[in-house]
């Protein structure tokens, strides 16, 4: 399971690199799996940042320090590709992003898309499914899915808003 965080803190002293080979190290460790050797990790990552346009300056820089709210979500969708998750869950990805940055992050995520990984995108605007098309739409009220339908379900959220579902069960 992956969760990308609404705001993504800041490591200090982590560099972003260093960060991911532990990461999937442990990952592969507690599949069973032979540990990457230092070359093998650093060609995986690079081909990882390269299909996803990530500059490989950032993979050198500390977790998210100094990032713009543009490359934390990026950072995080390398994460998300290099520790291949079959649970995704995105909160509220599309927060702090300018247009540019909406649609690299939107287009990583759309090519991690696969039949074997399931993404949550939690989200309260369109906009960003303008990018990342759902294959279904929940509204949660109070804890609870209140409502369930499909993509088009979205569009009448942005036109009605959420006051039609406060106080619905599900």
């Amino acid at each position: 399971m992956f969760l990308a965080f609404q705001y993504p803190i800041e490591i200090p002293g982590v560099a972003t690199m260093q960060f991911l080979k532990v990461a999937a190290n442990a990952q592969r460790k507690a599949r069973g799996e032979k540990e990457y050797t230092v070359p093998e990790f650093m060609k995986h990552v690079r081909a990882k940042a390269e299909a996803l346009n990530i500059n490989q300056d950032m993979l050198k820089r500390a977790v998210n320090v100094g990032f713009s709210g543009g490359e934390k979500k990026r950072a995080e969708i390398l994460q998300m590709a290099v520790l291949e998750p079959s649970l995704c869950v995105l909160d509220e990805t599309d927060s702090g992003l300018d247009i540019d940055a909406m649609r690299v992050v939107a287009d990583g995520v759309n090519a991690l898309r696969s039949p074997d990984r399931a993404m949550i995108v939690i989200t309260h605007y369109q906009r960003l499914l303008d990018y990342i098309v759902p294959d279904k739409v929940h509204v949660l009220s109070d804890g609870k899915i209140v409502k369930s339908g499909p993509k088009e379900l979205a569009l009448e959220l942005e036109e009605k808003g959420y006051a039609n579902f406060v106080g619905q069960a599900a």
